[in-house]
């Protein structure tokens, strides 16, 4: 069982290393900072495969647009 399978992480997309530049990542935390919410909610999102993850020695980083232009989805039933 991969590593990052144990934490439930998801990896969705495999890049080159060669194409990443250093500053289009952030943290799980700085995420967290600009979407205003909490590190816990943004570890969910990434569960449910909703933004692209990068894992570089043991962190998760995600795309600073992805999470940026992130538009939640509504829950529930549907309004007639």
């Amino acid at each position: 069982m991969p590593k990052h399978s144990r934490k439930g992480l998801k990896i969705s997309t495999t890049f080159s290393k060669k194409g990443l530049v250093a500053h289009e990542w952030v943290s799980q935390s700085e995420a967290a900072r600009i979407r205003g919410v909490s590190p816990q909610a943004i570890g969910r999102l990434i569960q449910k495969g909703r933004f692209r993850t990068l894992r570089i020695g043991g962190k998760v980083l995600l795309n600073r647009r992805e999470v940026e232009k992130y538009k939640p989805k509504r829950t529930g039933r549907p309004r007639k």
